[in-house]
């Protein structure tokens, strides 16, 4: 559902949905483009390409970086972006997400990004979306956070180019995680085989070694020879139970702390989605160190997120 949800009769991207079966050639058109917008591409920060074009950042989820990052892409690329505070709409009035969806169209309304807490959120509005108007899911409940991993991957090939060769784990909170997921589905597409997912026995999802990763519950062995060190943020706000016996316990036994981090290979690129919890899956000096990408991966956001709003609305390549 998500191939024929996403791409269209002519191949070319139609919504933004998923990671999981997105082509490899499309995957690598979208990061191929971003480096056209990347560091103020071609010189200048702004591009007309979307100009009259009306762009709709739909959250029912808080967010900084995410939202902020699809509101500076598509003003840079010249589209109207309007901002919908979903608690002060009419939804809280007891209006459906479909009621919303068609309310919005009815202004004429090119692309809507979703982030919803429930997943599949993107998907359904996908299926019921009028012919022409686009989905880019910003994240949906523990499903996918599509355009996070593309950042990711983004930020990864700068440095690393070959990713057949990458030894990559993802560390902490895999099972509320919709960005491990995502970077499990781009990097396997890419070519990885040494994915390993790193995490406490009750924060890893069952089944997820069908995914093609290894899973450790031991933070030493589980970053032996890596290449990449994605962390995960415990979500607190998603654990219904008492996953951890204290944070305190995870920083000691799977935080990356500077001791840690001196054992690893001298190029290890750390990574993470932010928000960072200091002290608890990271230590501060080691988030903004010399190996951390962390910062880079918030200004990759804003090129990727162009290349994809380009791809779905502009038609030309940068």
């Amino acid at each position: 559902m998500s191939d024929t949800l996403q791409i269209g009769r002519d191949g070319r991207l139609r919504h933004l949905l998923t990671m999981e079966g997105l082509p490899r050639r499309l995957l690598l058109e979208i990061l191929d483009q971003a480096e056209g917008y990347a560091d103020g591409g071609h010189g200048d920060k702004k591009h007309p390409l979307l100009h009259g074009k009306t762009v709709v950042n739909l959250f029912f989820e808080a967010s900084t970086r995410t939202r902020t990052t699809f509101e500076l892409a598509a003003k840079r690329l010249a589209a109207d972006v309007v901002n919908l505070q979903v608690s002060a709409s009419s939804t809280s009035k007891g209006e459906t997400l479909l009621d919303t969806l068609k309310t919005l169209e009815a202004m004429q309304v090119d692309l809507f990004v979703i982030r919803h807490e429930a997943s599949g959120a993107a998907h359904f509005f996908a299926q019921h979306a009028a012919p022409g108007v686009a989905i880019l899911n910003a994240g949906d409940g523990r499903h996918a956070h599509p355009t996070q991993a593309l950042l990711d991957m983004f930020t990864i090939r700068r440095h690393k180019p070959d990713f057949s060769k990458l030894r990559v784990a993802i560390v902490g909170d895999a099972l509320h995680s919709r960005v491990a997921r995502s970077d499990i589905h781009a990097l396997r597409t890419l070519g990885t085989r040494d994915i390993r997912v790193v995490a406490p026995r009750p924060l890893v999802p069952t089944g997820i070694e069908q995914l093609g990763v290894k899973v450790f519950h031991q933070l030493e062995p589980g970053l032996d020879g890596v290449d990449v060190v994605i962390l995960l943020r415990l979500q607190k706000e998603r654990m219904l139970g008492a996953f951890l016996p204290s944070t305190a316990e995870f920083h000691r036994d799977f935080g990356l702390t500077r001791e840690r981090l001196a054992r690893l290979k001298p190029d290890v690129l750390i990574m993470h989605p932010g928000p960072i919890n200091r002290g608890v899956e990271i230590e501060g000096d080691v988030a903004y160190g010399e190996r951390s990408v962390i910062l880079e991966q918030v200004a990759h956001g804003v090129a990727v997120r162009m290349a994809v709003m380009a791809m779905i609305l502009g038609g030309e390549a940068a």
